[in-house]
């Protein structure tokens, strides 16, 4: 291993000493550095991390890849006063975030619906509960696909979400509904899968843990079952957007009761499992209906600041 390589495994385990989950670093780093080590260099430079920076497909990808190699070139200052650390501004900034799709009830209902008419049994019953639930709890669909059986407490009506995004780890409250919904698809797994390979509450129908991608791919084609548009720029909904959805009618609900939703935020944030609310606070701009009832409430000056 070459003292360049050393140094961005160590990068690597530090930042994810302190919470950052990383998924996709080792890849990217191991080919920064190869870019890197094939130009003769031994540390990082601006023109090599650019050189590797502009090879992304897209402005986006060449920005993030910019954002990647300048933070690395700081850990590496502390060890290597020869690197350099590329400026800010070098290429344009990332694209804007992008607009979330807003399901309606009735199009979760009819993805629900569709899910159940999948084949074999298993599928259809693993698809429509994954469906509910990240509706109804705002999940992450990669904690919904982490959770063990032990993670599922039906008679307490909780769910254990362990270490997930910058390491946070959290109690999900669920409704009696929700929880039904729960305990019905636990005696349909037993049913059609005695015997699962894994320990995990979502199976697919051989019996293995259900992935993000896996369950991507069938949300895929229920919004084409399903006919459920584009967004308005011309992108399909995602599952992500899902868990938009669950924000935006939790604080749409909390306006139109009169709440105090700058004091209800930080609930919301910690429900949701996001560092802090002002991650939450974002999903304000999200739809036009919570942008307009948070200028109605600001304009009649109720006595509570949105």
């Amino acid at each position: 291993m070459t003292p360049l390589q050393q140094a961005a495994s160590d990068y690597l385990r530090l930042r994810r000493s302190v919470g950052y989950k990383l998924p996709d670093a080792d890849r990217c780093l191991c080919d920064l550095v190869a870019s890197v080590e094939s130009r003769g260099e031994t540390t990082i430079t601006t023109a090599a991390a650019l050189a590797w920076a502009e090879a992304g497909s897209t402005a986006g990808v060449v920005s993030r890849r910019v954002g990647i190699a300048r933070a690395f070139a700081k850990y590496l200052t502390a060890v290597d006063p020869a690197t350099e650390v590329p400026p800010e501004g070098i290429v344009p900034p990332r694209l804007r975030r992008r607009p979330p799709y807003l399901f309606s009830e009735t199009q979760v209902a009819a993805l629900m619906g569709a899910a159940g008419s999948l084949r074999p049994p298993l599928r259809a019953a693993t698809c429509e509960t994954v469906i509910g639930l990240l509706w109804a709890t705002g999940v992450r669909i990669g904690e919904v696909c982490r959770l063990e059986v032990g993670d599922v407490d039906i008679e307490g009506r909780t769910l254990s979400v362990w270490f997930t995004k910058f390491g946070k780890s959290r109690l999900v409250p669920v409704t009696d509904s929700v929880a039904d919904a729960l305990a019905g698809y636990a005696e349909r797994r037993q049913t059609l899968c005695p015997r699962p390979r894994c320990t995990r509450f979502f199976v697919t129908s051989t019996g293995n843990p259900l992935t993000p991608n896996t369950f991507r791919a069938a949300f895929s084609r229920l919004l084409a079952d399903v006919g459920l548009p584009s967004t308005p720029v011309g992108h399909p909904p995602r599952v992500h957007d899902v868990r938009h959805s669950f924000a935006v009618d939790t604080l749409i609900g909390w306006y139109r009761a009169g709440e105090d939703v700058q004091a209800l935020l930080p609930r919301l944030s910690t429900y949701m499992g996001h560092v802090g609310p002002q991650a939450t606070f974002w999903y304000l701009s999200a739809a036009p209906e919570l942008m307009a009832l948070a200028a109605d409430r600001l304009e009649h000056g109720r006595g509570v600041n949105p």
